[in-house]
């Protein structure tokens, strides 16, 4: 029986307890329940460690540890103990990504020992809908992408992590790992495009996270050729209406708060602020 305050990595026999913190936000913890629904705690299915922390033996706070730092739904006490498990285990993450206050509050305490980082965004709008717009007619145009189509896709979604991130998704493993995402994506249903008529593709976007009460958009691009030239709109309101028919009753995405024309879209779109992320990138 765990008593007073302790933090410990969660087991697969945790699954239950886990799952109902996560359940707590269900939008902003998106991308991490997607994940343990899939693999569970076991580390190794999971792709990282699962960090408890308990207030009078109840699971309260989590971080999960794997290719990101994530802070789940943790209190100011939790931080301080992920950070202390953090700087013992050293940096294996290429980011910390989370809500923005326990994110700015565990990257205070990492930074003496893992910075400097190499870009740290510190306010990341997390927009969230769960309806279309009347205004807004979907893009008849945007639709799945076949299997067939992967390698016409991946120069588009190369082009759109190297864009947004800094740093292209090919260094290091030569885009192995990101390769099988993009190709993951696809053969489950949930990339999407519209392609010219020489079959370029013109707008994508993809749900990366999903989980029966929340899914997330990412890797929203427009080919730089189109831009300006109101592609991204009803691409957005075509690829919302896929996720909240076939997929989730609330759609959310995170934006780069000096992204102005991406806010200008989304908004257009129905998205609405409920909150912000942070990011720390390596």
């Amino acid at each position: 029986m765990l008593t007073q305050t302790t933090s410990r990595v969660l087991e697969p026999s945790d699954l239950d307890a886990a799952l109902a913190v996560l359940d707590r936000d269900p939008v902003a913890n998106a991308f991490v329940a997607a994940r343990v629904q899939i693999a569970g705690l076991d580390p190794w299915r999971l792709g990282g460690e699962m960090w408890g922390w308990y207030e009078d033996g109840i699971l309260t706070s989590m971080c999960y540890a794997g290719a990101n730092l994530v802070p789940i739904c943790a209190t100011p006490r939790a931080v301080r103990a992920f950070a202390d498990r953090a700087r013992r285990a050293g940096r294996r993450c290429s980011s910390v990504v989370g809500p923005a206050e326990p994110t700015a509050a565990l990257w205070r305490l990492l930074e003496p020992r893992w910075g400097p980082a190499r870009e740290v965004r510190a306010r990341q709008p997390l927009l969230v809908t769960d309806r279309i717009p009347d205004t807004v007619t979907p893009d008849p145009y945007v639709r799945r992408v076949r299997k067939d189509e992967l390698e016409t896709i991946m120069p588009a979604c190369v082009a759109m992590f190297t864009e947004e991130v800094g740093v292209s998704p090919l260094a290091g493993d030569g885009g192995l790992l990101y390769q099988a995402r993009v190709a993951e994506l696809v053969g489950s249903g949930r990339s999407f495009a519209r392609f010219d008529a020489d079959g370029n593709v013109m707008f994508k976007a993809e749900i990366g996270a999903a989980t029966d009460r929340a899914c997330q958009i990412q890797g929203v691009w427009v080919a730089p050729e189109h831009r300006g030239k109101g592609v991204a709109a009803p691409g957005m309101a075509a690829v919302l209406r896929y996720a909240l028919a076939d997929v989730a009753p609330l759609v959310s995405l995170y934006v780069n708060d000096f992204n102005t024309p991406a806010r200008r879209t989304y908004a257009t779109v129905g998205f609405r602020e409920v909150g912000a992320f942070m990011s720390v990138l390596f």
